[in-house]
C-alpha cells in the first residue's frame, strides 16, 4: 500500500515539472518531509517511554521539554565530507613515510593539527588563532601573505583547503582578487631546501564562487609553484562511483570535475 508520505511525493514531483516551479516544489517537498520525520519522532519518543516505564527503577530521567531531535541520520550508509576526510588522511600518509622532528602547518583543519601532534611536534598558525591546549602542539597568529619565517627555513609544511578562500574577505580577511598568488608566493618562499610542502584546494573548471572559495586547474597550481618539484598528485572526486582517494591520479582527470579536491606534494629540490 502506498504510504501518505509517497502520495503526497509524487503529486509534488507532477507539480514541479510546471514551468518555475522547481524551488516551490523543492520547499514543500522539505516541508513535507520535516513533517513526518516530526511525527515519528513524536511516536518513538512516546514508545521509548513505555519501555523506560516498565523499568520500576529508570535510570536516566526522560522529559518531553528536554527533547533534541535529530532528524536526518537514519541513512543506509554513514555520510562523510569527501573532501575533509580523504585529504587529511592522504596527508597523514605522506607524514607517515618519513615523519618530521616538527610540522608547521598554516590554517588547515584543527582536527588535523590535533591529531598530528600526537606522533610529532606541529605548530598550527591561523588568521584567527585556535585557543588549543595540547602537549606538543602550539598555536599562534599568522597572516599568509607575510608568514613570520625567514626565507627557505620551513622543512615540513602544510597548507590545506585554505588558499581558495583568501582575499574572498569570508573569514574577515581583506578583499584581493590576487590573494591567492601572494599567499602561494608566501609558502613557496618559506620552504627549505629539501622541504615538502602538503598544498590541498578544490580543483575542476576554474571559478571563483564568492565568497566561499575558488576553484583551480591542475595546470594553475602546478604553475604557481614552477619553482618546486610536484611529487604527488592525489584527487578526490566530487563523485564517489568514481573512487575515493585516488593517487597518482592522471591530470587530465581534474578536467571531469566541478568540486574535486587535489592534494600537491611539492618538494624543493636540495
Amino acid at each position: 500500500m502506498e504510504t501518505q508520505a509517497k502520495m503526497i511525493h509524487r503529486s509534488l514531483r507532477k507539480f514541479g515539472r510546471l514551468p518555475f516551479a522547481g524551488s516551490v516544489y523543492r520547499s514543500m517537498y522539505r516541508w513535507t518531509q520535516a513533517k513526518f520525520a516530526h511525527r515519528d519522532f513524536a511516536r518513538e519518543y512516546a514508545a521509548f517511554k513505555r519501555l523506560t516505564t516498565e523499568n520500576n527503577n529508570p535510570r536516566f530521567q526522560l522529559r518531553w521539554e528536554d527533547r533534541l531531535p535529530c532528524l536526518g541520520d537514519k541513512t543506509a550508509a554513514t555520510e562523510f565530507d569527501r573532501h575533509y576526510v580523504y585529504h587529511l588522511a592522504w596527508a597523514a600518509r605522506v607524514l607517515a613515510q618519513a615523519p618530521p622532528p616538527l610540522h608547521i602547518d598554516i590554517s588547515s583543519s584543527l582536527h588535523f593539527c590535533t591529531m598530528l601532534s600526537a606522533f610529532m611536534p606541529v605548530k598550527f598558525y591561523d588568521y584567527r588563532p585556535a585557543e588549543l591546549e595540547l602537549s606538543d602542539l602550539t598555536s599562534e597568529a599568522a597572516d599568509l601573505h607575510a608568514l613570520p619565517f625567514k626565507d627557505k627555513t620551513i622543512h615540513s609544511l602544510s597548507c590545506m583547503h585554505v588558499v581558495e578562500h583568501v582575499g574572498l574577505g569570508r573569514y574577515g580577511d581583506p578583499l584581493d582578487a590576487n590573494g591567492d598568488l601572494k599567499a602561494i608566493a608566501e609558502l613557496s618562499r618559506v620552504l627549505a631546501a629539501g622541504g615538502s610542502l602538503l598544498f590541498v584546494v578544490p580543483v575542476g573548471k576554474p571559478k571563483i564562487m564568492f565568497n566561499a572559495h575558488r576553484v583551480y586547474s591542475y595546470e594553475q597550481i602546478v604553475s604557481c609553484f614552477a619553482d618546486l618539484e610536484l611529487k604527488e598528485f592525489a584527487l578526490i572526486p566530487e563523485n564517489s562511483r568514481d573512487g575515493g582517494l585516488i593517487t597518482s591520479a592522471p591530470s587530465e582527470m581534474v578536467n571531469t570535475q566541478s568540486f574535486g579536491c587535489g592534494c600537491f606534494w611539492f618538494k624543493r629540490n636540495a
